[in-house]
């Protein structure tokens, strides 16, 4: 199973160093705990081969052996028990030998000229051995112990050396308990990996913070540039260096971006005054034509103009909206249209809806559902409008009875200036603005226009379904 990673700048950084951190601790602790089990490994043979040659030879003999000890991580000294001399080997049959520490006692014996024909060791606790515990269990006694200090002496690690010299029959059986030191090596190591952790993963968060926090600001001031250009300040500069000189190019290219918008506006607002005019003068100007039905030919040919003319002035603007968000009941608004096409006597039916309350801009949002309703009157000879809420989201539907739309081209129907086949607009005309407009107030919204076909049950078409997604909250 693949565990969940971060999806942050930050969090991803951090896992980074953690996981890094944790690795290189790993080896060092792992370094630093072989080399000190070594350490007393070797305290503890050293100490087995100095009891051995005092018993054998005196203290005397022992100069060399303890100028040549260079054991390192030496640590406290090893606590032994008094020899013992047996006629067996001191191992049991099923018992594990320790072969590395023999080869270690072996050489050091040879070194001080201490030859022995056979060697073994074993590792036992003191509990395991009836000669050690014993011992303990007297010296227990002696000292008055209680009984927390005896359990823990007799769990303490035990190594049993047996060895036996060239001509002689008898074993001379050492035992040496490892240092209690060496049995707390781990916690040292685990509050040093801790202290690391908490230092250097610290460290990085505030450094992590500084980038990530300007970083997060120019990400919120991107997404409401996105939705409502020039809509609020520049982003102040801040972070480290190479931030800043990013806030301050993004605001530059805000900048250069809302000069452009404005200078279009003025343009589209100067070509909107200037083709208006001549075409209210001409419709003055075509009272004077006599012919009814040519009058009435030009009249609708300048109302097209015009409504074309709107739309696209409609679909340059709807990015800039002038006018304020305002909390609308949506139920309220989409009645209110559907009620102005009953009073026209079109075929549009209000079905079920859903009190919701929605902030938006109404005037834009009645621009959107005229375009809908509109469309589906205009292909599809009726239209059937329901609201209801999906989860967060608000959906208005407009469905309709015309021959929809091939699968292949409903995305492109709803760019601009693009038109149905002919079987939906032979006869209509329209300029392909409407869809496009109402997918433009929508995303203005925060929502989504969706396009469908509505299917029967054996697949055929039977009309088309616009959905029209907004959030709620």
């Amino acid at each position: 199973m693949r565990l969940p990673q971060p999806r942050s700048l930050m969090g991803q950084m951090l896992l980074a160093v953690a996981a890094a951190l944790l690795l290189v601790q790993g080896i060092g602790a792992l370094l630093v705990y072989r080399a000190q089990r070594e350490g007393y490994e070797a305290g503890m043979v050293n100490a087995v081969a100095f009891r051995l040659l005092v018993e054998t030879r005196g203290r005397d003999a022992l100069g060399r052996m303890l100028r040549n000890d260079r054991t390192p991580f030496s640590g406290p000294p090893p606590r032994g028990f008094p020899l013992e001399f047996s006629t067996g080997t001191p191992a049991a049959v099923d018992e594990a030998r320790d072969t590395r520490a023999e080869a270690r006692l072996r050489r050091v014996l040879e070194e001080q000229d201490f030859q022995a024909s056979d060697v073994v060791v074993v590792h036992r606790t003191v509990h395991a051995d009836a000669f050690a515990r014993a011992h303990v269990r007297q010296r227990a006694a002696h000292r008055r112990m209680d009984r927390q200090e005896l359990a823990d002496a007799l769990n303490d690690h035990l190594l049993v050396v047996g060895v036996r010299r060239d001509g002689d029959g008898n074993w001379m059986v050492a035992r040496v308990r490892s240092p209690r030191a060496a049995n707390k090596l781990l916690q040292p190591l685990l509050v040093q990996t801790v202290l690391i952790y908490v230092v250097l993963v610290g460290a990085v968060a505030l450094i992590l913070r500084r980038i990530t926090r300007p970083l997060a600001a120019l990400t919120r001031r991107v997404e409401q540039f996105a939705v409502a250009p020039g809509s609020a300040g520049q982003l102040v500069p801040g972070g480290p260096e190479d931030m800043q000189r990013l806030i301050e190019a993004h605001n530059a290219m805000e900048a250069r971006i809302v000069a452009m918008l404005d200078e279009k506006d003025v343009m589209l607002g100067a070509i909107g005054h200037d083709l208006k005019t001549p075409l209210a003068a001409l419709r003055v100007r075509i009272e004077s034509v006599e012919d009814d039905t040519e009058r009435a030919r030009m009249a609708t040919t300048i109302e097209d103009i015009v409504r074309t003319l709107d739309d696209i002035l409609s679909l340059a603007r709807v990015g800039r909206p002038s006018d304020p968000r305002e909390r609308t009941e949506l139920s309220a608004l989409v009645a209110s249209v559907v009620e102005e096409y009953e009073d026209m006597g079109d075929p549009v039916e209000l079905g079920d809806t859903q009190r919701i309350v929605v902030e938006l801009r109404p005037t834009w949002m009645r621009r959107a559902l005229r375009n809908l309703i509109g469309n589906a009157l205009r292909y599809g000879e009726r239209a059937r409008v329901t609201l209801e809420r999906d989860g967060a989201r608000a959906v208005i539907v407009i469905d309709d009875d015309g021959p929809g739309i091939p699968a292949d081209r409903i995305e492109d129907m709803m760019n601009p200036f693009t038109r149905g086949d002919p079987s939906r607009n032979s006869t209509t005309g329209g300029a392909g603005l409407g869809l496009a407009l109402a997918r433009a107030i929508a995303d203005q919204n925060g929502g989504a226009l969706v396009l469908s076909n509505r299917l029967s049950a054996q697949g055929r078409v039977e009309g088309l379904r616009a959905r029209l997604e907004l959030p709620v909250g």
